[in-house]
């Protein structure tokens, strides 16, 4: 087992990034520009190997090449752990609870977390704030999330690109935006981590949807009145949920709502046009070889709203799509004359 030990800076964090896939690639990246060493933990083994000896992830994103100098990977979770005081979590959420639970991890109480999640934690239909405070003792002024409107590939050409760091310590989300800041990323802050986290777990249900009706034939014009209702519920299910003032127009909610509902490069939406065109479940997720983590928060957001009752026809569609095998011709009929 290698063990990290790099002196750094008084005052000057040690920061890791969890994950293997794109978006962890992605933060690897950023976070490698500003840091003098980061620690990247990934499950695949093989993967670590091939970094460690050519420098980028053999699986995902691979035109980012990265500095062996100051990016440290391991596959032993714990290792990377303990190395760090900051760690930014971009597990899919459907593996999360199996990586914590597999490693035993010991000390996350004593870390400060960022999600870059972007889902719920199915076997607690929790999102990761709630999850790590109450699975790992984690106080929730040490639980903070990473969003936006910010494809993991465009981070990789280096195109402009907006980043919202929550935390209700208001001083560690700034401390992080400015860890992940650099030339083609701007950061902004706020303390609205629960409305934040809940908006980016939904608008992978609503890229789904989006989706769905792409691969049925449905045209722009139809998208952007289906798009518009889904900021709608979006505000209604948060504020069901979590009841304080927010602006859902801002970037954090809207702008990642309409990148994922739009973008090529959107991996639910992926999802949702190949359902759309008569693909099962298993199938799509087969083909698209990545996780689309708006299947998993479908799932999760209808057993939340069991306790909150929010008023979300669009959800509730996809739900019915998915996970009770109706026809997504006839639900998305069912559903454009309740748009109307």
């Amino acid at each position: 087992m290698i063990i990290f030990a790099f002196m750094t800076d008084s005052g000057k964090k040690t920061i890791g990034v969890l994950g293997g896939g794109s978006w962890a690639t992605a933060l690897t990246k950023l976070l490698s520009q500003s840091q003098e060493n980061v620690y990247w933990w990934m499950r695949n083994e093989e993967a670590v190997k091939h970094i460690q000896e050519f420098g980028h992830n053999p699986n995902y994103i691979q035109a980012i090449e990265f500095d062996l100098n100051k990016v440290h990977v391991s596959s032993n979770l714990q290792e990377i752990v303990d190395a760090c005081d900051i760690l930014v979590v971009a597990i899919p959420s459907a593996f999360v609870h199996s990586a914590f639970q597999e490693a035993d991890v010991k000390g996350l109480e004593n870390k400060i977390l960022f999600s870059a999640i972007k889902g719920v934690i199915n076997e607690f239909d929790a999102i990761p704030a709630r999850y790590f405070h109450k699975t790992w003792n984690v106080p929730y002024d040490s639980i903070g999330i990473v969003c936006g409107p910010c494809h993991a590939e465009e981070v990789a050409l280096e195109k402009l690109s907006y980043l919202t760091i929550g935390c209700s310590d208001l001083d560690k989300a700034d401390y992080m935006a400015e860890q992940l800041k650099c030339r083609f990323i701007k950061t902004t802050t706020t303390e609205d981590v629960f409305g934040t986290e809940l908006s980016a777990i939904l608008k992978n249900v609503y890229a789904v949807a989006s989706g769905i009706c792409h691969g049925l034939g449905y045209g722009d014009n139809f998208q952007a009145v289906l798009v518009t209702a889904a900021i709608g519920e979006i505000e209604r299910f948060i504020d069901s949920v979590h009841e304080v003032h927010r602006d859902v127009k801002s970037s954090a909610y809207l702008g990642d709502l309409l990148v994922t509902a739009y973008s090529p490069y959107s991996r639910n939406r992926t999802f949702g046009t190949m359902v759309g065109k008569g693909y099962s479940v298993k199938w799509a997720t087969i083909e698209m070889n990545m996780v689309a983590e708006g299947y998993y928060a479908t799932r999760g957001i209808h057993e939340i709203n069991k306790k909150f009752n929010a008023d979300i026809p669009i959800a509730d569609a996809v739900y019915r799509i998915l996970y009770e095998k109706v026809s997504p011709a006839v639900e998305m009929r069912i559903l454009a004359d309740k748009l109307s």
